[in-house]
Order: structure tokens, then C-alpha cells, then sequence
């Protein structure tokens, strides 16, 4: 009698890719999210972004469209919601040229850390949020 077959792995390309709920009101939070945005990544593997600021937007059951616009949360593939500084490391996970920082980031104590620091952010993000929203935007070149 011979053994069943262990079945392949995961394809890859057939995990979903993650859901980020930025504040696109926040022009420091659009500029963070269009250098996200433009990361190379996989046919199919982009990040899904949703804009919270948006009141239409769909942020599922265990989100609330006042906690989205209070913190950074990324919905992983996996279907988990992270919020402030594990958010960051669950999408730099998804993006091929961000993976580094992400397993430089995690674990208990560096995020704990990085949870401190991205706290301490955002008690200055409206002040700075109001500074990046005066530097003009540069336009696309048309050719």
C-alpha cells in the first residue's frame, strides 16, 4: 500500500493580497501610501488600498471607520486586521522590496518599540500632516 501524495504548496500567486486603510484626507499619509503604491510587486499581488476618508468605503465588521482614521491598519492575506506599527510590518511582508525591513522590525520587543515611536507620531501627525498639505504637489510631466 503506498502513501497518498503530500499535496503541493501554496502557490503564491493564489494567496490574496493585503487590504491597507489609509487616510487619503491626510496629505502625509497619501505621500506615504503612493511610495507604497508604486512598489514593484507581483501581477496580482498588489495591495488593495482603501481610502477611509472616504464614508462609502468598506472596512468590514471589526473595523470602524473612526478607528481607521485614528491608526494605520492592514488587513493581511490571511484575513487579520493589524493596526499602528504591526500594520506597517504586515504590509512591508507583502511588498518584495520592504521584506527586509519587515523581518528587521519583527518580533515582541522591536515592536513594542516601533508601537512607541509610531505612538509618538501620532501626537505630531496633525501638525505635520498640516505642513506636507503646503508643500505644492508636483505635477506629472506631459508629453
Amino acid at each position: 500500500m503506498t502513501e497518498p501524495a503530500a499535496p503541493d504548496p501554496p502557490d503564491p500567486s493564489d494567496v490574496a493580497s493585503a487590504t491597507v486603510y489609509f487616510d487619503g484626507a491626510c496629505p502625509l499619509c497619501a505621500a506615504e501610501i503612493g511610495v507604497y503604491r508604486r512598489a514593484p510587486v507581483a501581477p496580482g499581488r498588489a495591495p488593495r488600498f482603501v481610502d477611509v476618508a472616504d464614508p462609502d468605503c468598506a472596512l468590514g465588521t471589526d473595523l470602524t471607520r473612526e478607528a481607521a482614521l485614528r491608526r494605520f491598519h492592514v488587513r493581511g492575506p490571511d484575513g487579520r486586521l493589524h493596526s499602528g506599527a504591526a500594520a506597517f510590518v504586515a504590509l512591508w511582508r507583502t511588498l518584495p522590496g520592504w521584506r527586509v525591513l519587515a523581518r528587521l522590525c519583527n518580533g515582541p520587543l522591536r515592536l513594542r518599540l516601533l508601537e512607541g515611536a509610531y505612538r509618538a507620531f501620532l501626537t505630531v501627525r496633525p501638525i505635520l500632516s498640516r505642513l506636507a498639505g503646503l508643500i505644492p504637489r508636483r505635477q506629472a510631466v506631459r508629453t
